[in-house]
Formats: structure tokens, C-alpha cells, sequence
């Protein structure tokens, strides 16, 4: 099967706390949990989640390895960038802030005209954009 726009896509980091960021990503955004391995505590044995939508053409993999953890380096352009199409609704922001995340401005105006950044508890960011995107 070649790569082309249908191929699925992860999107794999590490995350100091799994609990934590479950309930950001799951709680907060309304991800659903698409699978789960438990780990052991020997390097190499690792915790992993992965979150996304059932019908998502991609999923966020959160790892953590307690015998040999790492510590998450993100930088305030490490985004994860939802298109709304239309307001950020309000009481989205405060669940996300409630489960865990932080509203921060970003050092890119865009992102401040067009939408909201909400970093998540590993220091993510996460832009909810109101604007529509398409690659067409």
C-alpha cells in the first residue's frame, strides 16, 4: 500500500504523568481512549496511551517508561493544531482548563487573532484554531 492522504497518521510523545494527561485529552477535549498497554517498571517496559477519535484518520500516543523515564521538552511551537471551523466555544476552554491545562498566549500572533492555545499538563500546546483548513 503506497503513502497518500489516507495513510493514518500517530503522533507519539512522552508524558511525565499518563492519569494527568488522560484527563486532558479524554475529559477535557472529548478524545476517546483507542488503546492502553500497562507497563512494568524494568527499562525498555513502558506505559502507553493512545487517544484520538474513532473516525479520525490519526491519534495522539502518550508514553511513559518508569524505569527509564523522558522528561518531556516541548517548546512553546511544539503545536497540535485543531480546526474548528467557527468559535472556540468557551466552555470547552474551561473544561480543558478544569482537567489539567493552562491557557497561555502564543508567541505567534495567528494563533492569538485566530484562536486559543491551551497547553496541556505535560507542556504541550494545543491551538484551537476557529478557522476551517483543507489541503485541497
Amino acid at each position: 500500500m503506497p503513502v497518500n492522504g489516507r495513510s493514518h497518521i500517530r503522533v507519539a510523545r512522552p508524558s511525565r504523568d499518563l492519569a494527568a494527561a488522560e484527563r486532558f485529552w479524554v475529559e477535557g477535549l472529548g478524545l476517546s481512549v483507542v488503546w492502553r498497554t500497562e507497563g512494568g517498571t524494568e527499562p525498555g517496559e513502558h506505559e502507553l496511551l493512545m487517544v484520538g477519535w474513532p473516525d479520525a484518520g490519526w491519534h495522539l500516543e502518550l508514553v511513559h517508561e518508569p524505569g527509564r523515564p523522558v522528561e518531556p521538552r516541548p517548546t512553546e511551537e511544539d503545536l497540535l493544531v485543531l480546526y474548528v471551523d467557527g468559535a472556540v466555544p468557551e466552555e470547552l476552554v474551561a473544561r480543558l482548563e478544569q482537567y489539567g491545562g493552562k491557557r497561555v498566549a502564543s508567541p505567534n500572533p495567528y494563533w492569538n487573532r485566530w484562536g486559543v492555545t491551551v497547553e496541556d499538563p505535560d507542556g504541550y500546546r494545543l491551538v484551537l484554531c476557529e478557522r476551517g483548513w483543507s489541503n485541497a
